[in-house]
């Protein structure tokens, strides 16, 4: 008996000492609407008189805050072994995250950079500075993520990219992106100016340190080699990494280790 009440106390306390997982809400002001967020804090946070580096991590078209916890729940025990802070927010359905040029409704990016980041640097531990900072996602995320670090370079220090749409333009029909940037007849320009192969060009070496991951049977292939020339070719570093699977979760689950091992090199890097 005297056994299994010590077990029994044995695992409570482990639990206690866990990562904690929080769905929270963040008013966004400029939609006029509250944003589901899951938050992920590691074992010592609470304990802790240090501050913790930022991962924020987006989700696919027709995902939303809960996607990666799903998809990747090693996400965790990598808060644990990492000591890092997860922040997955809603990216609302095929929002792109972005400021939408023909839908007022949609302004994501200004969620993002201008309500959410402030929110978690004035309510978590963070360690407030771009360098601590970082951003990835899959699909439309990994769309997101490159978009808003490229935009945003004060306030990334870090971003990847997983089987990410890092091309919009060879896709009019699909995922909502008319109804974010217009019909590609009448408004060609907003798909010109809101993929990440065309804002790349705003780039300069070690502005951003990058990671690209895309599987060999994944639809955004082309797309993902096509953004990996034109960054040799503009002599910008990056990890960039092939290898078999297909645009699904097995795929992310898998790659969000590796860009997370990248982020927490970039961390501790002097």
């Amino acid at each position: 008996m005297k056994s299994y009440l010590l077990l029994l106390f044995l695992l409570s306390s482990f639990d206690l000492s866990a990562s904690k997982v929080d769905t929270i809400a963040v008013y966004s002001n400029s939609m006029k609407k509250e944003i589901k967020c899951v938050i992920i804090t590691p074992d010592t946070y609470k304990k802790s008189k240090s501050n913790f580096p930022v991962v924020y991590l987006l989700h696919g078209y027709s995902g939303n805050y809960a996607q990666w916890i799903n998809h990747a729940p090693q996400l965790k025990q990598k808060a644990d072994e990492l000591q890092l802070i997860f922040v997955c927010p809603d990216g609302g359905y095929g929002s792109w995250y972005l400021d939408s040029p023909v839908d007022s409704t949609f302004k994501y990016e200004t969620f993002m950079i201008k309500e959410l980041v402030p929110y978690i640097d004035a309510h978590y531990k963070t360690t407030a500075q771009k360098k601590y900072r970082a951003i990835s996602g899959l699909s439309m995320g990994g769309h997101g993520a490159l978009y808003l670090s490229i935009k945003n370079k004060e306030v990334f220090g870090a971003a990847g990219s997983v089987c990410g749409g890092v091309d919009i333009r060879p896709f009019p029909d699909n995922w909502d992106l008319k109804k974010r940037l217009g019909d590609t007849a009448c408004c060609r320009q907003n798909w010109e100016q809101h993929t990440v192969l065309n804002i790349a060009d705003g780039l300069k070496n070690k502005e951003l340190r990058l990671i690209i991951d895309c599987g060999l049977g994944d639809f955004f292939l082309e797309v993902n080699r096509a953004l990996h020339q034109k960054l040799l070719r503009m002599n910008i570093d990056h990890d960039y990494i092939e290898r078999p699977g297909k645009h699904d979760k097995a795929y992310w689950s898998n790659a969000i280790d590796y860009q997370l091992l990248f982020f927490k090199k970039g961390f501790e890097d002097k």
